[in-house]
């Protein structure tokens, strides 16, 4: 196959570039900004399709691998800027991809259109903007593919991992913690986590089964206090994790919100309503068997060489 990989410079995009070359497939890279192994400059968010079917061209297939951050506070009414982020760019997308008669495609998601279709309860989507967009992405980006281009959404919980000096976007903050002396405490509940790498072998599967499923993917379920201790143990600082009180987490977070209503703005995960989501196990059935040890010690390593990379945000490629 030759595939064209959106993001191929980004954290999973670049494994899934690994993977596909490993097993003798041919991969073309797009992002934003010019960096080692970057094929083409392009904004994908923004570019017609017009624009998008010559670098659509030729190939077999196309991933979607670029990310929003769903926490960066914006002004109100936040819906217009997250579906022009998240849902307009893949519709063009493989609106152009359908046009230029590729026949496979894989948009990396979010495991919570998981849980919206499997807890409709929770009001996932009607709570969370970014959960709303992510379900409209997976929907319309199909609809404009057409019954001829399968479109795999790999559901992705927590990603650890690195790709060069692309780190999770999550990951500074909690490598900072992690190395601090101010005490570390968790809440209930907890969450499916994954590495890159596994989440690439997912991805390059679906392309070669031209599968158009939904795919939540894990190596591992781990509660909070879990995924903490294991990260200060990677940096070499083992460290009690005591359990915060679910009142406590539940009121820090609602003043979250009440705090950014003030400001006319709002998340894309609304913290008004977060508390239900951390305080629950978030748990998939792990698809890989793997340990996380390996990817958690990648990204949070012990004692940084002189010359390696600070660990910090994955911006979008």
């Amino acid at each position: 196959m030759r595939i064209l990989v959106v993001g191929g410079s980004g954290l999973i995009g670049a494994h899934v570039v690994d993977v596909l070359r490993e097993r003798g497939h041919a991969a073309t890279t797009v992002a934003r900004t010019a960096r080692p192994g970057v094929d083409h400059l392009a904004d994908v968010e923004s570019a017609s399709v017009d624009e998008l079917r010559p670098l659509l061209a030729g190939h077999d297939g196309v991933v979607y691998a670029t990310r929003t951050d769903e926490q960066r506070p914006l002004p109100k009414p936040i819906y217009p800027q997250f579906r022009r982020d998240n849902v307009e760019p893949v519709v063009r997308l493989f609106t152009a991809a359908r046009l230029e008669g590729l026949t496979r495609g894989v948009v990396m998601g979010s495991y919570y259109t998981h849980f919206d279709r499997l807890r409709p309860k929770w009001r996932l989507a009607e709570r969370h903007t970014y959960i709303r967009c992510r379900v409209e992405q997976a929907r319309e980006g199909r609809a404009a593919a057409g019954t001829g281009l399968p479109v795999a959404v790999l559901e992705l919980p927590f990603v650890f991992g690195r790709a060069g000096d692309r780190l999770p976007n999550w990951a500074g903050p909690l490598d900072r913690w992690a190395r601090s002396r101010t005490p570390l405490v968790a809440p209930t509940g907890g969450s499916a986590a994954a590495s890159a790498r596994s989440v690439a072998e997912v991805a390059v599967d679906a392309l070669e089964q031209a599968s158009g499923a939904d795919i939540p993917v894990a190596d591992e379920n781990l509660t909070w206090d879990d995924m903490l201790g294991r990260i200060t143990e990677a940096v070499g600082r083992r460290r009690r994790v005591a359990r915060l009180p679910s009142g406590a987490a539940k009121a820090a977070l609602r003043l979250g919100g009440a705090m950014q209503a003030l400001g006319g703005k709002e998340s894309g995960i609304n913290l008004n309503h977060l508390a239900d989501l951390l305080l629950a196990e978030l748990f998939i059935e792990p698809t890989t068997g793997r340990s996380l040890d390996p990817a958690v010690r990648e990204t949070f390593p012990a004692a940084p060489s002189a010359g390696a990379p600070v660990v910090g945000r994955d911006t979008r490629s």
